[in-house]
C-alpha cells in the first residue's frame, strides 16, 4: 500500500496509511523503535472490515521526515499535529514499545480525541540500563540516530511519566507478551493498576505480540474494544 504524506504546521512531513470503510472507527496504530508502518500489516485486515485504520511512520522512520533530533515528547507532539490536521476523533489509540510510550503521551495530552488507549507490551521509562547496539552496515530504514535517543530516555531512575497513569481516564487496555518479553510483565500489571480505567490481558508470542500471535493480539483487542462500547 502506497504512503501518503501529510505536512504539519512546523514543516515535519510525516507518512501515514488508511484503509477501511471511510465512515468507520477510526484506530491509530504507532509502531516501535526502527519498525515502521508496515509492522502492522499481519493485523491490518483483521482490523478494517470494522475500523478505519490508520499507520504512521514516525519521525525518523521509513517515509517519514528524519529530521536528526528525537524524543518521546517531539514524537508526541507530532503524532498530536496529525491527529487535529486530519481531524481525527473518538480515536482507539494502539502503540507498540516505543509507540506505546508515544500513545500514552497523546492520550495525556489531548484526550478530548482519544478514546481508548492499546499499550502493547510496554510501560512509561522507568529505571534500566539499555545499551545501545553498534550500527549494522548498509542503508537502514530508518535513521540511526533515533536509536541512541530513545535508549536514552527509556531509562528513567524517577519514573516522572509513570504519575500520568493515574490521569487517564479513558479506557486502557495492556497487551503482555509473557514470558518471552525482555519488559517485565510484572510491570504490566503496576502499571495497569495505576490507571482508572485499565485492563490487562496477556497474549504472548514476547515483545512483538502482533507479530508473533496476530490472530490472538486482534481478537484481545476487538473482545476489549467490545466490551468498552
Amino acid at each position: 500500500m502506497p504512503s501518503r504524506l501529510i505536512q504539519l504546521a512546523d514543516g515535519t512531513r510525516l507518512a501515514f496509511d488508511m484503509s477501511g470503510p471511510a465512515d468507520a472507527p477510526v484506530i491509530v496504530l504507532l509502531h516501535a523503535l526502527g519498525e515502521r508502518a508496515t509492522s502492522w500489516d499481519g493485523v491490518r485486515a483483521g482490523l478494517e472490515a470494522r475500523f478505519r485504520v490508520v499507520t504512521l511512520d514516525l519521525r525518523g522512520h521509513g517515509e517519514s521526515d528524519w529530521p536528526g533530533v528525537y524524543s518521546f515528547e517531539l514524537m508526541r507532539d507530532d503524532v498530536v499535529a496529525f491527529l487535529k490536521q486530519m481531524d481525527l476523533a473518538d480515536v482507539t489509540l494502539i502503540g507498540h514499545s516505543m509507540g506505546g510510550v508515544v500513545a500514552f503521551l497523546v492520550a495525556l495530552a489531548m484526550p478530548a480525541r482519544v478514546s481508548r488507549l492499546v499499550l502493547e507490551d510496554v510501560v512509561p521509562p522507568f529505571p534500566r540500563t539499555r545499551a545501545t547496539p553498534e550500527r549494522p552496515g548498509g542503508e537502514l530504514p530508518f535513521d540511526w540516530e533515533v536509536v541512541p535517543a530513545i535508549a536514552q530516555e527509556v531509562n528513567d531512575p524517577e519514573r516522572r511519566y509513570w504519575p500520568g497513569l493515574a490521569k487517564l481516564q479513558m479506557p486502557t487496555l495492556v497487551v503482555g507478551g509473557g514470558s518471552g518479553s525482555h519488559i517485565p510483565q510484572s510491570l504490566l500489571a503496576e502499571a495497569t493498576e495505576l490507571l482508572q480505567d485499565g485492563t490487562l490481558v496477556t497474549v504472548g508470542g514476547g515483545h512483538f505480540v502482533h507479530v508473533a500471535r496476530p490472530e490472538g493480539f486482534t481478537g484481545a483487542v476487538l473482545s476489549w474494544i467490545d466490551r468498552t462500547n
